[in-house]
């Protein structure tokens, strides 16, 4: 499409794009396209000038290639926006707060007082209304503040001052509703789902197909640690579901033939067959949006604590404007009482301050499921690691496969991949995609496979079963013993590596040894959280004791517990809690959800299992490790913000009270001045915490770089 530069700085372009008009769909297009080239960072797309600011890091003539190359069709068959984005919210607000500000300057400078004084009166009637509905019910709310400053000002005839003080209420109600709006939307979109494939069940074998390429009637096979990506109804088999991302319920729901289940659950136990019943965009998005209005997880315990301080101030400023009143039988000071509350700014900038501090963290790539999560994070002194995809990659490596019995190295990794490539998990992905760098083809040739949490996989191949898994799992639980003469080779395996252990008809056939590498930034990532306040970093894997103990040397943990079941991490949160911690959970895996649970809050690595990022509360979708250092900073910042408004919110109006009862300030100004607060308040509560130099200190140089 055709352009013009209309300015340009150092990785800087501002670009205007030749077309008759933009809707808001095609500024989208436009926006995810650039987001989508190499280099580019950051993209402001202006649909009523038709204009784009990008911000790039790589080379220009990337971008101006792909601006050159651009068009709505193109962009449109990419499939990079995603179902909803918030730019037609945020229109729809902006053109709200536009049309109040302009409505009221007309009637100011241009209409008559007495079509001034006819318009307060009839936007009073909502104010009046809502505070007798208050009265009638039997509360003393800001609603019944509301409608007796606006009555009392217009039966002494000060119109002007009923209108300024509605005004100044509208206001705060379009942007306590545009805020809430964004956060509630920002977190449906991050709590979206991400499969791109699935297994069908396919006659007697097990295909892996596009998710796009589902169609209704097709039989998916969902299994333990899996996330259901569809809606459908079960046929066969038996299931725990966690439905929590769309009922909020805390238990997982048993799932048996005809049973229903929603895309965005998540299977916890056991497996079954599923009859796609709504393909994809069935409404998954719109539930979530109903389940985070409805949740309480949406107030931190600070910010519910102002709402019911607001609510308890409300009798006490009445009382207060009676005694006024009383002692100076003085309206217009009993007014200046009255026009003044501690409530509005209470309830209106506290949410805010939360609210924006959760868009704040998705910048930063991390969703936050709820307010109350960042209170936990600022008041943590506890941190809990689990070691495999959490302080280590995500993506380990196969360094051997050793094999026992007079078995073939090949067939056995063969073998293994056949039966690992089921399951979510890093180990499992090693073993599946080093089979596919030797080339080896692994046809389904086995049974029903078992999945048993933490431990491994039972199935049945020609007749034999066949295990692999941890070797508490397949020598302890299952029995398996090492082959005749071959425990000298056994007890020589490389201990620097994870082992997963493979066994054929009761005996050892093969040990694949798997490079689990450190996270680069781990140890100096610790570091920080030390330097933030927190008092103890504990690792908890269920690897060998050895592993685990070199493991902890170097990143530097203050305690280690090894060979741990996924029931121990539990276990060990709930004694810490007890004990008076406030504890945080790091995870990735199917056996950490217990922990994530139990966790004061729980934090899931983005490629970790589906159930981790369903259950926890946090999800970092950075694979940097510093991002925990980040979300600790914000949440400190965000309770310092949270004491800041209360401090000023109650010294601030206090103030104005006694202005007003000692003759100083008229009704009117005082009014002024106290609404003027309560949106200052609130904007300077939407601002970020961290000031970008800040945000580039929380990652500070490597160790030994």
């Amino acid at each position: 499409m055709k352009c013009n530069i209309l300015h340009e700085s150092p990785n800087r372009l501002r670009v205007h794009l030749h077309c008759a008009r933009m809707s808001l769909h095609e500024a989208d297009l436009l926006e995810y396209y650039l987001r989508s080239v190499d280099g580019v960072t950051e993209v402001t797309v202006y649909d009523r000038t038709q204009d784009a600011v990008v911000r790039y890091t790589g080379q220009r003539s990337a971008v101006i290639g792909a601006l050159a190359s651009f068009s709505f069709a193109k962009a449109e068959a990419m499939e990079l926006v995603p179902e909803h984005t918030s730019r037609a919210l945020n229109r729809e607000f902006e053109d709200k707060l536009a049309m109040t500000v302009m409505r009221r300057i007309f009637s100011k400078l241009f209409l008559p007082a007495p079509i001034t004084t006819a318009m307060a009166l009839y936007r009073s009637v909502k104010y009046i209304r809502e505070g007798l509905t208050a009265l009638w019910h039997g509360e003393l709310s800001v609603a019944v503040l509301d409608a007796t400053a606006v009555t009392v000002s217009m039966v002494r005839g000060d119109f002007s001052t009923a209108g300024s003080v509605m005004f100044m209420l509208r206001l705060g109600e379009i942007l306590e509703e545009w805020t809430h709006k964004k956060s509630v939307a920002d977190l449906a979109g991050a709590m979206s789902l991400n499969v791109d494939k699935v297994w069908l069940q396919r006659g007697d074998t097990e295909v892996l197909v596009p998710i796009g390429d589902v169609q209704l009637g097709d039989r998916m096979l969902v299994r333990t640690g899996s996330l259901i990506p569809l809606d459908g109804q079960v046929v066969s088999g038996e299931a725990m579901v966690n439905q929590a991302s769309i009922t909020g319920e805390s238990m997982p729901v048993v799932k048996r033939p005809g049973s229903p289940v929603y895309a965005g659950t998540v299977a916890e136990e056991g497996q079954c067959v599923v009859e796609v019943q709504k393909v994809q965009g069935s409404g998954r998005y719109d539930r979530i949006v109903r389940m985070i209005e409805e949740s309480e997880k949406l107030k931190s315990t600070t910010e519910d604590k102002a709402a019911r301080l607001a609510d308890r101030l409300v009798p006490y400023t009445l009382g207060g404007t009676v005694l006024t009143y009383l002692l100076t039988r003085n309206v217009t000071k009993m007014l200046a009482v009255l026009m003044v509350d501690f409530s509005c700014a209470l309830k209106l900038s506290m949410p805010i301050a939360v609210l924006s501090a959760m868009r704040e963290c998705s910048s930063y790539h991390i969703s936050v499921k709820g307010g109350r999560f960042l209170e936990a994070v600022a008041q943590a002194d506890t941190v809990v690691f689990d070691k495999t995809g959490t302080l280590t990659y995500a993506v380990p490596t196969v360094q051997d496969v050793v094999p026992f019995g007079g078995h073939d190295a090949q067939e056995m990794l063969r073998l293994a991949a056949c039966l690992e490539e089921h399951y979510p998990h890093s180990m499992a992905t090693a073993v599946v995609e080093e089979a596919k760098r030797r080339g080896l083809s692994h046809e389904e040739y086995h049974s029903q496979v078992q999945y048993i949490v933490a431990h491994g996989i039972s199935s049945m191949v020609n007749g034999e079963k066949t295990l692999i898994g941890s070797a508490h799992f397949v020598f302890e639980d299952e029995g398996c013993t090492i082959p005749a003469g071959e425990q000298e080779r056994f007890d020589a395996l490389p201990t620097q590596y994870s082992h997963l252990y493979l066994c054929l008809a009761g005996q050892l056939a093969a040990v694949i040894c798997i490079h689990d590498p450190l996270r680069a930034e781990a140890k100096d990532a610790i570091r920080a959280l030390h330097d933030c306040g927190i008092r103890k970093v504990v690792m908890m894997t269920g690897d060998n004791r050895r592993t685990a103990a070199c493991v902890a040397e170097e990143v530097g943990v203050d305690e280690f517990h090894a060979e741990v079941l996924p029931e121990d991490k539990a276990d060990f949160i709930r004694r810490e809690r007890s004990a008076g911690h406030t504890v945080i959970m790091i995870g990735d895996g199917v056996n950490d959800s217990p922990a994530l649970s139990e966790a004061d809050a729980g934090i899931a690595i983005s490629t970790g299992a589906a159930i981790a990022r369903e259950i926890s509360d946090i999800t970092i979708t950075s694979e940097d490790l510093f991002q925990l250092v980040t979300l600790r900073r914000i949440s400190q910042s965000l309770m310092d913000r949270i004491h800041r408004n209360y401090r000023f919110i109650v010294g601030f109006n206090l103030g104005l009270i006694l202005l007003g009862v000692a003759g100083i300030l008229p009704p009117t100004t005082s009014a002024l001045l106290h609404n003027a607060s309560t949106l200052g308040i609130s904007l300077k509560s939407m601002t970020d915490l961290l000031p970008e130099p800040e945000a580039a200190a929380t990652v500070p140089e490597r160790s030994g770089e």
